[in-house]
């Protein structure tokens, strides 16, 4: 069988390059694809393509024209929707299931949302009188900003690819994308999608690679480049954000988090066990809105404590296409090691381990693999390292608080502000701690509810701008005010 080999997509043409990496899969470290490695003579095509496309073919072509074009990926995508699922699987190892229910289907609704979105977006226009009676009209023009540079994460590849790309080309712009060395598969299917559709030559590229010295960073430094949009680390986000500033580029970070859930005595207790189990450990504690930190109130504490704690044990670690599987496993041994020292890190600094802590034994070839157990610690104080710094796996602390105040002053004592979940049934102290939070989005009574209008981003570290809706259109177009004198 032959081996596969993910290419570079530019100018509308897969191409391959001297240098290849390897594709490993998480689930149990074997080979997926060989993965071609773009070089700066790569980028540089790249770049000059999406220019060209914008200066001619795309920028000329009506909205009605690019939209049915947007519509007709999200069907394509749907039509080779296990090719997508296979892929997604086989890179990240997550659940088959979650692929199937929210990462391809939210990668095709993407596309649709800002198809349909962009046609009812609205530019405002205001009516001014003079003293003599005269009158003017200024009105706004929105236009595209250029070629912009896509930086994807490999968390949600997919989902998180698609957020990006859908808006930026519904706006008028084209696109050179990176997605994460982890997980370039699904970016390769989309660019087979755009390629099949019709899309122009150069609207849509893909070029694989690494970060730092490599193609990332020369992505991010290129001078021809108009905007950057960025999905990862905070410590990246800042490196991008320096490199961006020299030639004085627009950026949108959505970065780390360090989630609180606030559990208060009145809540729905089981709907509050459930809700905040799947906000930690949900795609094994890899997504930005994952929960790390739980505040419980000390009347329900113990019986909350004990109850978390066996559920956690009892999720399941299966293969992935398995329909018992709960959860899969971390996206490499790398970053595996870092969650391990995190771990190591907070019973040196006195944390109780409660659950998990180490690495499952299968007694098969995902012993081979990057598989972790779902962790629950206790007894940490505010400041430890733990429930300071984003571990992105799956392990939470749970800290019992008496006050609302005490529970405010603890959820905003973070670097970071990207989301929080409250649970109570007193829907007006919900409102009220709301307004009080420092953070981008917050859950009342849930977690990851998510309408694709709203405002998505976070303060502080967490990053930098909005996606969503108008939010998205607003980073990827320029305005233009135009004064009517009548």
């Amino acid at each position: 069988m032959s081996q596969t080999i993910y290419k570079n997509y530019i100018a509308g043409a897969f191409q391959s390059s001297q240098k290849l990496f390897d594709d490993i899969s998480p689930i149990d470290g074997s080979l997926v694809a060989k993965v071609a490695e773009a070089s700066n003579s790569d980028v540089d095509k790249a770049i000059d393509a999406a220019r060209n496309a914008f200066n001619t073919d795309w920028s000329n072509m009506s909205l009605k024209t690019r939209c049915d074009l947007l519509d007709k990926v999200a069907l394509t995508i749907e039509k080779r929707f296990d090719d997508f699922v296979d892929a997604e699987v086989a890179d990240t190892g997550k659940p088959a299931n979650q692929a199937k229910l929210i990462d391809i289907p939210r990668g095709a609704e993407n596309f649709r949302f800002f198809s349909n979105y962009i046609k009812t977006s609205r530019t405002d226009s205001y009516e001014m009188q003079y003293e003599d009676g005269s009158k003017v009209i200024n009105y706004s023009i929105r236009k595209p900003k250029g070629v912009i540079a896509v930086i994807a994460p490999w968390n949600l590849p997919l989902l998180l690819l698609t957020w990006k790309v859908a808006p930026a080309l519904a706006a008028g712009n084209c696109i050179v994308a990176k997605p994460s060395e982890e997980t370039p598969g699904t970016a390769t299917l989309l660019a087979e999608v755009i390629h099949e559709v019709g899309f122009p030559k150069g609207v849509f590229n893909i070029v694989h690679g690494y970060g730092p010295k490599s193609t990332g960073e020369y992505l991010t430094k290129h001078p021809d480049i108009d905007a950057i949009t960025f999905t990862g680390e905070s410590a990246t986000g800042s490196k991008i954000m320096k490199s961006a500033a020299d030639g004085v580029k627009p950026v949108s970070f959505e970065l780390g988090g360090k989630n609180a859930a606030i559990i208060f005595d009145d809540a729905d207790f089981d709907a509050a066990i459930d809700g905040t189990l799947k906000s930690v450990f949900a795609n094994c504690g890899q997504v930005c809105l994952c929960t790390e930190r739980v505040y419980v109130h000390q009347s329900i504490y113990e019986k909350f404590l004990e109850k978390f704690k066996s559920k956690a044990e009892k999720i399941t670690e299966n293969w992935p296409k398995e329909e018992s599987l709960d959860f899969g496993p971390l996206i490499s041994k790398e970053h595996r090691d870092k969650v391990l020292k995190a771990f190591s890190t907070a019973i040196s600094d006195g944390g109780i381990l409660e659950v998990g802590g180490g690495i499952p034994v299968f007694n098969d070839k995902r012993d081979s693999g990057s598989w972790i157990e779902p962790t629950i610690f206790t007894g940490l104080g505010e400041q430890s390292d733990l429930i300071k710094n984003e571990v992105f796996g799956p392990v939470c602390h749970i800290t019992p608080f008496e006050s609302e105040n005490e529970v405010l002053e603890k959820a905003n004592d973070s670097e970071y502000g990207l989301a929080a979940a409250i649970w109570t049934k007193d829907i007006n102290k919900a409102h009220l701690i709301s307004a009080k939070l420092n953070v981008g989005v917050v859950w009342i009574n849930s977690w990851y509810l998510r309408d694709l209008r709203t405002p998505f981003g976070g303060m502080k570290l967490s990053g930098i701008g909005r996606e969503g809706g108008q939010y998205s259109l607003e980073f990827y177009s320029e305005l233009t005010n135009v004064c009517v004198k009548l």
